[in-house]
């Protein structure tokens, strides 16, 4: 008791069934744990995945492949019996295309798969682009309209001119004596009632 009061806390150790284990630690992360199998990037595994999807789609790999294959079957066929490694049923060669049609769908897959996530990720952008530009079409739409209205609503040289036109016919009027139009009826009566006075 007095030890724990002196040291300050006394550090426990786990009795029993925990004591064989070792102490684990929240505020740190776990150590890398051994893997059995073996670990390699994805992105650069991908990459390899299209470049051999691109080349298995390509002329030159058939014309490759054909040319292998004929090399094979006559050298099979006309080379010195102990030579040959595959017989006439061609066996080994008929093992050896399986594989690499069988290494070639998945890889071509994963390709496809690459090519649909990106063709995913590109049509989002899009959208979110076309999204934009329809916002953005919509907003000038609505200012052009505001524009209209106030454009409306100011007065154009045309106007201008023709009511000075009007206005100088009044005035004419006037000179010789006869009223003919009355461009604004109420200033005209505020200049009868200031005459009355």
């Amino acid at each position: 008791m007095t030890h724990e009061r002196e040291g300050g806390r006394a550090e426990r150790t786990p009795s029993g069934a925990t004591a064989t284990r070792t102490r684990v630690r929240l505020d740190q992360p776990r150590p890398p744990r051994r893997r059995i199998v073996p670990e390699w990037d994805p992105e650069a595994f991908g990459r390899l995945s299209e470049r051999i999807a691109r080349f298995l789609g390509t002329g030159r790999f058939i014309v490759w492949m054909t040319v292998v294959i004929i090399l094979w079957v006559v050298w099979n066929i006309f080379a010195p019996s102990g030579l040959r490694f595959d017989e006439y049923p061609f066996i080994f060669l008929t093992l050896m295309l399986s594989l690499q049609a069988s290494y070639a769908a998945p890889l071509i897959l994963l390709a496809q798969n690459r090519q649909d996530d990106r063709d995913r990720v590109n049509l989002e952008q899009d959208r979110k682009q076309n999204e934009r530009s329809i916002a953005d079409t919509e907003y000038l739409t609505r200012e052009i309209a505001a524009l209209r209205i106030g454009l409306g609503e100011v007065a154009t040289r045309d106007w201008i001119r023709s009511e000075l036109q009007d206005m100088v016919k009044e005035l004419e009027g006037r000179r010789d004596g006869h009223h003919e139009h009355v461009v604004f009826p109420a200033e005209r009566s505020r200049g009868r009632d200031v005459d009355d006075r």
